[in-house]
């Protein structure tokens, strides 16, 4: 009998892993299908986000997709503007707390040793003889339908108010993109490292994601993993971030802090932080 928790089958998280996927665009599509919002570019899209950021073992892809999908359902209920993006991001806040408390870290490189700069020989310890891919699935399994429950309650809090505009580093990097409201709100919740968590830089997660999402529209490229100009322009958009940010991958570390909440990060942008950040991603 096929497990159920809010509308997510494990079986089909596991099974969607298993068909080729990345644990960034599997929880993406997961909770999309939970939704009845299929949404296959922005799900393709989420893909070099897997591994922490093009496997530089920053937060778990999960993490990415899963809050993606907030924003994607937080338009759905209300429309462009402040008062998604505040719901997004305070989604995002309890979706980052909710994989902690799972799995002791929210970074890729604490939870499975490895990243890019891993040699083969540890690649295949983890994946072949600690039994990593295992690991991974069972995890996606669990999380899951959790995401999906901390969603509904985020979105469902009447309580949060929202701050005037600017409200997220990562819509506002997407409004200069040029993409879709939609977009625009679904990449809110990325802001301050994801939630205000700290962590890799939103703004880059959502410069990295619009790219995926440009590139198949352009050129019809599904498979991102493969295309060697979409990841050779990638590798240049994080050689430029870098530059701009003295070599930090952080939020935390990049702006000297953690937000306090999100009005601490909207004041902080409406004072022109992170501004030359933006510039630059949104130049690439």
């Amino acid at each position: 009998m096929t497990k159920k928790n809010n509308g997510i089958s494990s079986i089909r998280t596991v099974g969607t892993f298993l068909n080729g996927r990345a644990c960034s665009d599997t929880l993406f599509h997961v909770l999309s299908r939970a939704y009845d919002h299929p949404m296959k570019p922005e799900e393709r899209a989420i893909m070099p986000l897997a591994g922490g950021i093009k496997q530089h073992g920053y937060q778990c892809g999960m993490i990415w997709g899963a809050t993606l999908a907030a924003g994607a359902q937080a338009y759905r209920l209300l429309g462009p503007g402040s008062q998604a993006e505040t719901k997004t991001i305070f989604a995002a806040q309890r979706l980052v707390e909710s994989f902690r408390a799972q799995n002791n870290h929210i970074d890729c490189l604490e939870i499975t040793e490895i990243d890019k700069s891993s040699s083969t020989m540890q690649m295949i310890m983890y994946f072949l003889i600690k039994g990593g891919t295992i690991g991974c699935l069972s995890m996606a399994a669990k999380y899951a339908p959790v995401a999906f429950r901390e969603i509904n309650f985020a979105l469902a809090d009447e309580h949060i108010e929202a701050p005037s505009a600017p409200v997220s580093c990562s819509s506002l990097l997407a409004q200069k993109m040029g993409i879709s409201d939609m977009h625009t709100a679904m990449a809110a919740g990325l802001a301050g490292g994801i939630g205000l968590c700290g962590g890799a830089c939103g703004a880059l997660g959502a410069a990295i994601w619009i790219i995926g999402m440009n590139i198949q529209k352009e050129r019809g490229v599904i498979n991102l993993w493969k295309d060697d100009a979409f990841n050779s322009r990638l590798d240049n958009l994080i050689n430029s971030f870098l530059k701009t940010t003295d070599f930090q991958f952080e939020c935390s570390k990049i702006v000297g802090r953690r937000f306090e909440d999100i009005a601490d990060h909207a004041a902080y942008l409406r004072s022109g932080g992170c501004s030359k950040i933006i510039e630059v991603l949104a130049d690439e």
